[in-house]
């Protein structure tokens, strides 16, 4: 018997599962801060948090000490020392995305951490690699 090759091939893409074929692509919200007195007031902080599947006390903790200074979670705005641009703020939040968040095999943003003894693991969901981070 003699199959045809893009019947089988259309036949294949019938049967995966819709999850498998959406290609989604992860888009990190850009954290809207304005300046009150001496301080930064990031106001959509934990929308930020929530956006990437994150702790917000993690997220500000790396935030914090990333950018030197300190802080404070305020309801769903955080409440950073100091005045620092938007452009500064998004880029250490990119930065903390890129190691805590995205898979290193994958590059998908599905993952979690999760602390084993005392050694912190990113733990991919999509395609199950692991690979350890550096706690702060």
């Amino acid at each position: 018997m003699e199959y045809d090759y893009n019947s089988l091939l259309e036949k294949a893409y019938t049967e995966m599962p819709e999850k498998v074929l959406k290609k989604e692509r992860f888009e990190l919200p850009r954290a809207k801060r304005y300046k009150e007195g001496s301080k930064t007031v990031i106001k959509n902080f934990v929308d930020v948090a929530d956006a990437i599947n994150r702790d917000p006390q993690h997220l500000l903790k790396y935030l914090l000490r990333s950018l030197g200074t300190a802080g404070v979670l305020d309801g769903k705005r955080a409440i950073l020392q100091g005045v620092f641009d938007e452009d500064e703020v998004n880029r250490e939040i990119e930065n903390y995305v890129e190691t805590y968040v995205m898979c290193r095999e994958c590059k998908r943003p599905d993952t979690k951490l999760v602390k084993e003894g005392r050694i912190l693991f990113l733990k991919c969901e999509a395609c199950g690699a692991q690979q350890s981070v550096r706690s702060f």
